[in-house]
């Protein structure tokens, strides 16, 4: 009666053990995640333009809405959309979302029983001492064969492997939102290089025109010196400003060369490769008339970086679930099913069965001291992302507002000095008019050409900051795209 009754029990007390289990799956320890309430702020940016404010940040959808394209410029497109493809923090940032994603593969296989294969040979040489006294002396080698299958599940009655498993969860999300992230930079880098680029070009050839205009008078003071009626002091003077304007010219072809070098790296090749296509000079890009932001909530839901802030301290809060639950016992059940033989042949003998199961009951949760310690420090890591997620909200609208006057700034700005460069080259040809005529010195032309560079020169510079002004509201406001994954690049394997 008692062998019967022993299967009997080993069942009921499965039964019970898979009940309880079924009956705490709902139970997890530790606090549940909630989207904190971000800090409040108005219904409308302060430094948004009232005339864009009503306006869709970016009508356009899908690919028209990259915000790249909102320059019109097609080589500008060409560089963005190569760097999204093969930019190597890109790749590095797809590689790092591909480990998140393997991890939390990894974390929800702790949700099934664990399977294991074990074997082995066994061959032991007693001493004479082992033998028992009094009996006999016989073979003291022995050899043993083993096999078997071993299966081991840990019952998630306090909610530790699905606190986990939620983290997990939220570090890919945050791992995401760093690609995207990454992907708005990367872009408004590019952007930004781009600007550089043709406004130091700008710059480039109005140095080469200012140049050659003051070799002109630099030819017509020689002449009336050799005719007489200039003096040694006029050619010193003449001279002396064409060398100072041709001294800025080394300067910004050097300039030239870094931006052509750094939008060949963001777009994943060798530095020189795009010296010949960005060698030809081109105009700046076109300025959007209007940059409508849309509103700080809108915002907010848009900032990849907020995001990743955001499933970052979610991981935080799930994770102190995890430590919480080392607190109750961590209970497993376990089983194996094998074949033991003195012989290799006799193994899968049916006298040779084994078979084992058992309740384990991991007591480290006896350790208070410990595990309140590690609670303690999970509950502070979880203070630290929570104050990450509130900077990176007031970050956000940071950039938004900063840009937002920046971009506003540079267009009054920009206005101002194209009128003072237009006045200027007026000034400058009825300075070389009079000259001519003998009614002003050559001072008041060099200080013409002067101030007609400078205003010139200041201009250009003005257009590309006003370039530049654009791409970083783009980037403040998370570009309005939707950002592809990079290309990832075959490795060869050693």
């Amino acid at each position: 009666m008692s062998d019967i009754c022993k299967p009997l029990r080993r069942h009921a007390l499965a039964c019970a053990v898979a009940g309880l289990s079924a009956l705490l799956a709902g139970c997890a320890v530790g606090p549940d995640f909630r989207v904190p309430e971000p800090p409040p702020a108005g219904a409308q940016f302060a430094r948004a333009e009232p005339s864009a404010v009503p306006q869709q940040v970016f009508p356009e959808t899908g690919s028209d809405a990259a915000f790249w394209r909102q320059f019109q410029d097609g080589q500008l497109t060409q560089l963005v959309e190569q760097a999204l493809r093969a930019n190597q923090e890109l790749r590095g940032a797809l590689a790092r979302l591909d480990a998140a994603q393997a991890l939390l593969g990894e974390s929800r296989l702790d949700q099934f029983p664990t399977l294991t294969l074990s074997g082995q040979a066994l061959q032991q040489r007693r001493s004479e001492s082992q033998a028992p006294s009094g009996t006999p002396s016989g073979p003291r080698s022995q050899r043993s064969y083993s096999v078997g299958i071993n299966a081991s599940w840990e019952l998630d009655l306090f909610g530790r492997v699905r606190r986990n498993i939620e983290a997990g969860s939220a570090d890919l999300r945050a791992s995401a939102a760093d690609l995207a992230a990454l992907q708005v930079a990367i872009a408004a880098q590019v952007a930004a290089g781009y600007a550089d680029l043709r406004g130091w070009q700008q710059r480039l050839h109005l140095a080469e025109a200012n140049a050659a205009n003051q070799q002109d008078t630099l030819r017509l003071v020689q002449l009336r010196l050799a005719h007489g009626s200039g003096t040694d002091f006029d050619l010193a003077r003449a001279q002396a400003q064409l060398e100072s304007t041709r001294s800025r010219i080394p300067a910004l072809q050097a300039r030239i060369a870094v931006a052509q070098h750094r939008l060949a790296v963001l777009t994943g090749q060798v530095p020189e490769a795009l010296i010949a296509a960005l060698d030809v000079p081109a105009a700046l890009p076109q300025l959007p008339e209007s940059i409508a932001p849309g509103t700080p909530a809108e915002l907010l839901r848009r900032r990849p970086d907020v995001a990743a802030a955001e499933a970052r301290l979610h991981a935080a809060t799930a994770r102190v679930g995890v430590a919480t639950a080392e607190l109750f016992p961590r209970l497993s059940l376990g089983g194996l099913l094998g074949s033991s033989a003195l012989g290799a042949g006799a193994l899968f003998e049916a006298g040779s069965a084994s078979r084992s199961v058992f309740l384990g009951v991991d007591w480290s949760f006896l350790d208070v001291g410990r595990v309140r310690a590690r609670i303690a420090a999970s509950e502070a890591g979880a203070q630290i992302a929570l104050a990450q997620y509130q900077q990176s909200v007031l970050l956000a609208l940071e950039d938004t507002e900063n840009a937002l006057v920046g971009l506003a700034r540079t267009r009054t700005e920009d206005a101002h000095l194209a009128q003072a460069a237009e006045q200027r080259a007026r000034a400058e040809q009825l300075a070389q008019r009079r000259y001519r005529l003998g009614s002003v010195g050559l001072y008041e032309v060099l200080d013409a050409q002067r101030d007609l560079y400078a205003a010139q020169d200041a201009a250009a510079d003005s257009r590309m900051r006003g370039l530049r002004a654009a791409v970083a509201l783009y980037q403040a406001l998370a570009g309005g795209w939707e950002g592809q994954p990079p290309a990832r690049p075959m490795m060869a394997l050693q």
